[in-house]
């Protein structure tokens, strides 16, 4: 569970950072551009990261080995969502 958190906890960061990067194009700091590129690093990694801990979640559930799962490459993570 320790692990769980440590990604829930790297979700936490990367939504701040969403944050941030807006209030840094709404102030002028950035140009959106920027604000796109850096955006959808940060959803493709969040993404992964749900991915992970969902992937946990369902080998914890199902008696597996949570410690099993891998992230994904974004490319398959990404497709879930078409």
């Amino acid at each position: 569970m320790e692990q769980d958190q440590q990604i829930l906890a790297r979700i936490t960061e990367m939504v701040e950072n969403e944050r941030k990067l807006r209030t840094s194009l709404s102030a002028g700091e950035i140009d959106s551009a920027t604000e796109r590129r850096r955006l959808g690093d940060l959803e493709r990694e969040l993404d992964q990261c749900w991915d992970l801990l969902r992937q946990r979640r369902a080998k914890t559930e199902y008696g597996e080995n949570p410690d099993e799962a891998a992230v994904r490459p974004s490319s398959q993570v990404e497709g879930y969502l078409e």
